[in-house]
Formats: structure tokens, sequence, C-alpha cells
């Protein structure tokens, strides 16, 4: 690596640092609003402030030049950046340990809402507060928001980490320049927060649990402000705002970008999207029937409850309005089958994404139409558009690549003595962003118990799941090394 590639590295970083520190204040006016010392949290957040502005001062005249190396690295460095810096006011202000704050920022940062707290409601409100921020950060991409920043410093830097970061397949140039689809869809996003604020509120949550769940819920992150997640505030209205606010936070927010701005309807009409909320559907009313069938319950309250679990699982979000892990083998199935769906490319959700499994069972199709016809030229194609091999090639090694690291992670806490069902769920819960799990890591339950290699393995699985793979793994490889 050259001293260009460190300059222009280390000149994204400190831009990332200065916008960490500025949103990390609002937690600080959150503090003081409810009367808690602050006096370490302003000491640690001027601290990044000066250090990040002292690294963009000093270079400050330099030209940055960032190819897709540099930015896949500039990716991996502020990701851990996040679970470091995030970790610091954790470990100040609810007596932890730092691997327990990396996680718990990791799990903040990457949206999946695994975390090591036993007591959520003792917690500080600035901390409550910057929980859920982490949260929203991180659920459009930290790395989007770089994109915006730093393409106002130099505008040429920007593709390769746009690239770097993107949530799907393939994140499409929605507009002429990087900067100003960052700056959409932000905007978007801050719309949705800002609505589902405005509405939860009206259901009869105060203006901090509110904002809270707003953050948690647009970014399909997970966190809430109460130990019983949403299930405390006991109030339909608020069960089916949220589902219907992660079904669409799930949603490629370049289809919520057109339609906002050509007003027309077809941005939703895509094989993705149908595919979604066909399986959404379908997956809930199974679930409402396995709910009725063991307990008994009322058709509205199984149908709420078990809409709402789909789409916290299916989204990655995680929230969790009672605990269904005792619903029942049919039920754990199904909710098992959601976590391995996931959203939307393109969507604040984690997961493997719908639109991979409709490449890949099209391949499937496609090959078992070659073997039968052997000289016919066939191609896969999704809304009428051609897929080439190399999106085909890149999909299956994804899907490989999740199966691997889920197996992995498995192995790894079977073999540390945990049971099958933590095990296999866990693993799958913090690969794909999810958070909860089942049995000792189940929505009634956190991640306490777990010893501090356990977590620091669970965060990198996080991290590898939230830059989905490639992006991580790339490093290990020689050949990215090379001529760097």
């Amino acid at each position: 690596m050259d001293i260009f590639s460190i300059k222009s590295i280390a000149k994204f970083i400190a831009v990332i640092g200065i916008a960490l520190s500025l949103f990390f204040a609002t937690a600080v006016v959150v503090g003081l609003y409810y009367g808690e010392d602050m006096s370490s949290f302003v000491i640690f957040d001027i601290v990044l402030l000066l250090c990040s502005g002292f690294i963009l001062w000093i270079l400050r005249d330099y030209e940055v030049k960032l190819n897709i190396k540099e930015g896949i690295l500039s990716v991996n460095l502020v990701w851990l950046l996040l679970g470091v810096v995030g970790a610091i006011p954790l470990v100040l202000y609810s007596d932890i340990s730092m691997v327990d704050g990396f996680f718990e920022a990791i799990s903040g940062f990457t949206t999946t809402g695994a975390t090591i707290y036993s007591d959520i409601e003792a917690l500080p409100k600035s901390i409550l507060y910057l929980r859920s921020l982490t949260h929203w950060l991180g659920g459009m991409g930290i790395i989007v928001l770089g994109v915006g920043l730093f393409s106002l410093i130099n505008p040429s830097g920007s593709m390769a980490l746009f690239k770097a970061e993107a949530t799907g397949i393939k994140m499409e140039k929605s507009t002429p320049k990087i900067k100003d689809t960052a700056l959409r869809l932000w905007g978007i996003y801050l719309l949705f927060t800002v609505i589902d604020m405005a509405l939860l509120k009206l259901a009869g949550m105060g203006w901090f649990d509110a904002i809270n769940h707003a953050f948690s819920t647009i970014s399909t992150g997970g966190f809430s402000t109460k130990n019983s997640s949403l299930g405390y505030f006991d109030s339909y209205a608020i069960f089916w705002i949220t589902t219907i606010f992660m079904i669409l936070s799930g949603i490629n927010f370049l289809a919520h970008l057109r339609f906002l701005t050509t007003r027309d309807m077809k941005s939703y009409k895509s094989e993705e999207i149908f595919w979604y909320l066909g399986v959404f559907i379908i997956l809930s009313l199974g679930l409402s029937v396995a709910d009725i069938w063991v307990d008994s319950d009322s058709y509205f309250h199984a149908l709420t409850h078990s809409f709402f679990t789909i789409a916290s699982v299916m989204t990655t979000t995680g929230f969790a309005t009672l605990d269904y892990s005792q619903w029942g083998a049919l039920a754990i199935s199904i909710i098992f089958v959601g976590m391995l769906v996931g959203g939307n490319a393109g969507s604040t959700a984690g997961g493997v994404k719908v639109i991979r499994y409709i490449v890949l069972f099209k391949n499937i199709h496609l090959q078992f139409k070659q073997i039968l016809h052997p000289r016919a030229i066939l191609n896969v194609f999704i809304d009428g558009k051609k897929i080439s091999p190399f999106v085909i090639t890149s999909t299956t090694g994804f899907i490989f690549l999740f199966i691997i690291t889920n197996m992995l992670v498995t192995i790894y806490l079977f073999a540390r003595g945990y049971d099958a069902m933590t095990a296999i769920s866990t693993a799958l819960a913090t690969v794909g962003n999810i958070g909860p799990g089942f049995a000792l890591s189940g929505p009634a339950c956190n991640y306490a118990f777990f010893g501090d290699i356990d977590k620091l393995i669970l965060s990198f699985a996080m991290l590898i799941g939230r830059l989905e793979f490639y992006t991580v793994l790339l490093l290990l490889s020689k050949d990215f090394w090379k001529k760097f």
C-alpha cells in the first residue's frame, strides 16, 4: 500500500469521524434534557471531533483518489472504527466491559439488534437514545452517508465507495451524481422516520419512545427502550403501524425514490417486491394458523402478532411483541423460514435478500431446461431484463458463503457447549443481522451469557453479514493486496 492510498483512506475515515461526533452530540443533548451528567461523554465527543478534524486539516490540500481496493478497505476500517468508537460511551455510562461495548455497538451499527443488556429500562436515556441512533445511522449504510459528505469534498472518490457498500446485487445509479442519490435516499429515510414517529406518538407512545422505536423500525434494527420490546405497549395500533413500516423499510429504497419522484406505481411492480410481499403474507397466515392451533387465540390477535413477527424476522428487524418461541414446533419452523428470506436489495434489511432467491431458482429452472434442450440458448430474465452470467455466479457464491459462514459459527458455538437450537439460531441471527434467535438467545433473552471470545466472534459474524461477505472476505485474498 502506497502513501497516497493511506492518505485517501485516512481522509475518508476522518470525515466519518467528524460526522459521527456531530451525531453523537445529539445524545449529549438528550442526556442534558433528562438531567444526566454528560461531562465524560462531552470530553469523549470533543476528542473524537478534534482528532478527526486534525487529520482532515493535515490532508486538506490532498486530492483524494479511491479505487475499488481503497474503497473496500475503507469500508472495513470504518465499520471497525464504529465498533470501537460506539463502545466507549456505552462503557462509560453502563458499567460494561469493552468487549460488551464493542458487541453492542457493532450490533447497533449493523442493525442486528442483539443486546448484552439484561435490564434495558435501567439504562440512562442518553444511552438508550445512542443505541437507537447507531441503528438509524447504520440502517441505510454509514458509507452512503459518507459518500454524501465525502463527495462534497471530492466527487471523484464516491463511486468506488458506493459500489463497496451496495446492499444488494447492484445498487443502481438513480441520478447523474452519486452524491445526489445518497442525499435523496437519506431524505426519504428521514421522511419515513418522521412519519413513523408521529404515528407512534398518536398511537399512545411518549415522544422519547416514539423517536427511539422509529429509528429502530426504519433501520430494521430492533433495539427497544423496553425489556419486553414492543410487547410492553400492548397496543394493536402500535403493532400494526410498526408492521407496516418494517415492511416498507424492507423494500428497495430506490423504488421509494422513484415513486416519490415520478408518482408512478410501476416503481413497485418488480418481481422481487411481488415475491417479497407474497412470501410475507403466506408465512404470516401460516403462523396465524399455528398460533390459533396452539393457544386458541382470537383471529385478530393471532393475525396481529403473526404479521408483526414475520415482518420482524423477514426484514431482520428483531422486534418482538411476545415470546414466539413458545408457539410450538410448527411456528418455529415458519419463523425460521422467514429468517432465511430477508428483505429487498437496496433496503435497510439484512439476510440473503429475495432477489438472490429469484436468481437462484430461475437459474435452477434454466438448468433443467438446458438438460432437456442441450442446443437451446437460454438466459435468465428478471423484470424483462437479461441477467449476466457474472451476476448469477456472484449470487450463487453469496448464498454459498452465507451457508458456510452460518455453518462455521454454528459449529463453533456447538463446540463451546451450547445446545443445537441456540447454536444454529444464534448463527443465523447474527450473520443474517436479525438479532433474536431461539432457546438461550430467544426474543425473551439476551446475549450477556456468551463469553468474551464468543461475543467477538459473533461481532465479526454481524460485520461479515452486514457487508455481505465479499467486502470482508476479499481482505483475505492475496490478489487483493497485489499492486495495492
